[in-house]
């Protein structure tokens, strides 16, 4: 079967990139003009000393990552970058290339015969539970070792400081700071919502979602209906993907060595040790994009079920 494009269509979508990406351009333009004239008013020079833009932690806290966080940090991004890419192919493929049947026996067996669902979807869900079960490692870790207090707010005086450190991350003149010892308060309150509000909302809406959703519950799908889940999944998987695209590019702007360093070797100095531990895992991550396709999907899904056209 061929298909045919309509002519002027791939025209009119270059057209869109274009005119896409010379709105973004002209957009962070005039975002750090307006930084760098907010940073002469004398009000806001007065607001840049009352908050520099960190809150002081409290006694106790600990100093610098442990090792943990490494390896938590690349199986967060590993997870992550495979549960975008299988849940745009879930939200885009109109005809998917393969088909999963779960084998209706062992741990779960249920009366009513197993949904066809696509490869796809089989895929996307495999990741969230394994993302899911490493977050809850995670964030036991965090709790457990007092990490916790790093990224939870606790004071409102985070809300002005992490205006100010917006305003001078966008005027390009950085922040002063020591992510080995505090993070600033911009940082506090991404990190928090992103384990703490955004993660948990993936979870929730997923689970409405899929198939493990109890179907015969009339009153529990009346007070959390599928329609809302669905309007709130794909807005806080645009914000992962927005956090991960701000997040790399501020780790490599404001001094990469130190700061992979500090992801991924559990070291504040200006080393290449984190550099050489995120480039393999970079190339992990790589290989793996590549080989998430049905060729070497189905043998896996065949372990649990059954593959089909």
């Amino acid at each position: 079967m061929t298909t045919t494009t309509k002519p002027g269509t791939a025209p009119r979508s270059r057209a869109k990139v274009v005119t896409a990406v010379v709105i973004a351009v002209v957009t962070l333009l005039a975002v750090v003009l307006i930084a760098k004239w907010t940073r002469t008013l004398p009000a806001f020079q007065s607001f840049l000393a009352d908050y520099p833009g960190h809150v002081d932690l409290p006694a106790g806290a600990p100093t610098g990552l442990p090792g943990w966080l490494g390896w938590q940090h690349f199986l967060n991004a590993f997870f992550l970058l495979l549960i975008i890419r299988s849940g745009w192919q879930v939200r885009t493929t109109t005809r998917p290339k393969a088909h999963w049947t779960r084998n209706n026996k062992g741990l779960i067996r249920t009366k009513n015969p197993p949904s066809k669902i696509s490869l796809d979807l089989w895929f996307h869900l495999t990741l969230d539970a394994l993302w899911v079960l490493n977050g809850v490692v995670f964030v036991a870790l965090l709790l457990a070792t007092g990490q916790w207090i790093r990224i939870v707010p606790a004071t409102w005086e985070v809300f002005p400081n992490a205006l100010s450190t917006a305003v001078q991350y966008a005027s390009l003149n950085w922040p002063i700071e020591n992510g080995w010892v505090n993070y600033n308060s911009l940082q506090v309150l991404a990190y928090f919502t992103t384990v703490f509000i955004a993660a948990p909302l993936a979870l929730a809406t997923g689970l409405r979602m899929s198939g493990a959703w109890p179907r015969n519950a009339p009153k529990l799908n009346r007070a959390y209906p599928i329609e809302l889940a669905r309007a709130i999944h794909f807005p806080v998987m645009l914000y992962f993907v927005f956090f991960i695209i701000v997040h790399v590019t501020l780790v490599f702007a404001t001094g990469v060595l130190r700061n992979l360093n500090h992801m991924y070797a559990s070291s504040d100095d200006g080393s290449w040790a984190g550099f050489w531990i995120f480039a393999a895992s970079l190339a992990v991550m790589i290989a793996a994009w590549f080989l998430a396709r049905p060729l070497f999907l189905r043998p896996i899904a065949s372990l649990t079920g059954k593959v089909s056209r």
